[in-house]
């Protein structure tokens, strides 16, 4: 509550005010002062002082009911993201961050399965579209994933080609990517075995060393063609060694390439390559060389020294 007008204001002397309201909240006031032509207000000024007012209360009240499905649509994000399991003795961390846009949910995603056989799997993936139904999309298809890596002992080429021909018998499947990948122990190191369908490829951190992507062909997305062979890779990594899956949203920048992108994103990793996957999750997407109109989705794993630890 308000009561005169504040020091060198200028001399009022009529006055007209209504208050700014919508839906029974009080937003504020609006005052008017002083006709140009040195009348008193009439019925004619109040009728139009009150529909201004209708109109801002109206245009506030959506504003802020916007505000509040938007955050409610991200609260529903972060809840379709998993908890990681414990991958022991594997380190393991992700996050997720919405668009700075004003979309209304995303559809990126990420997740991690302790498999029987000694063996964890991860995978990261993008739907197509910003919407309930891409949100509803991507908690189906990361359970039918689930599912499938639960029940079969095969590649994960094999595993994503049964994936995209059970997402085709369903009506209206989205374009997907996802990169999926299991660890192994070999010897003394780890055996990763990985494939891609229209996915970016994971950053490889080694001790000492620059970050560098692994060479792969990126496949076709899910929802393409099921029939397509999908690239199945290999490689042996040492102890010590970090991954870090992400979606393009971390790199993707209107004003720059995205080869621009990944180069930069690999030198940040490098930079930071020596602190634990969490911090490590926090540094790329406190600095990701991307523009924030997309979702982003991170998942980083770092392998003990030796498989014995």
């Amino acid at each position: 509550m308000a009561a005169g007008l504040p020091p060198s204001h200028p001399r009022v002397h009529t006055l007209l005010g209504v208050a700014i309201s919508s839906r029974g909240q009080t937003y504020g006031n609006l005052y008017l002062s002083d006709r140009r032509d040195g009348r008193p207000f009439d019925e004619r000024d109040e009728a139009m002082i009150v529909a201004l007012a209708d109109a801002a209360g109206l245009a506030i009240d959506d504003a802020r009911l916007l505000g509040q499905v938007r955050n409610e649509a991200e609260e529903f994000q972060r809840l379709l993201q998993p908890r990681l399991p414990d991958l022991r003795p594997i380190e393991a961390a992700a996050l997720y961050r919405p668009a700075t846009a004003p979309r209304p949910i995303g559809s990126d995603w990420y997740d991690a399965i302790r498999l029987s056989d000694d063996s964890c799997a991860v995978v990261i993936g993008d739907i197509a579209g910003h919407s309930m139904r891409a949100a509803a999309a991507m908690a189906q298809t990361r359970s039918m994933l689930r599912a499938l890596l639960y029940e079969r002992c095969e590649s994960p080429s094999a595993v994503l080609t049964q994936l995209d021909r059970t997402l085709q018998a369903m009506a209206d499947a989205p374009l997907t990517t996802i990169c999926l990948a299991c660890l192994r122990p070999a010897g003394m190191g780890w055996r990763l075995h990985w494939s891609t369908a229209g996915h970016p490829a994971p950053l490889l951190l080694l001790p000492g060393q620059p970050g560098r992507y692994l060479d792969a062909e990126p496949g076709l997305p899910l929802g393409v063609d099921p029939g397509a062979a999908r690239p199945d890779l290999q490689y042996q990594l040492p102890g010590g060694a970090s991954l870090v899956f992400f979606t393009d949203g971390l790199v993707e920048h209107h004003e720059h390439s995205l080869d621009e992108g990944l180069a930069t994103l690999a030198r940040l990793a490098t930079e930071h390559a020596g602190q634990p996957p969490e911090r490590l999750c926090h540094a790329l997407l406190d600095d990701h060389p991307g523009d924030g109109s997309d979702d982003i989705a991170i998942l980083a794993l770092r392998l003990p020294p030796d498989r014995t630890c």
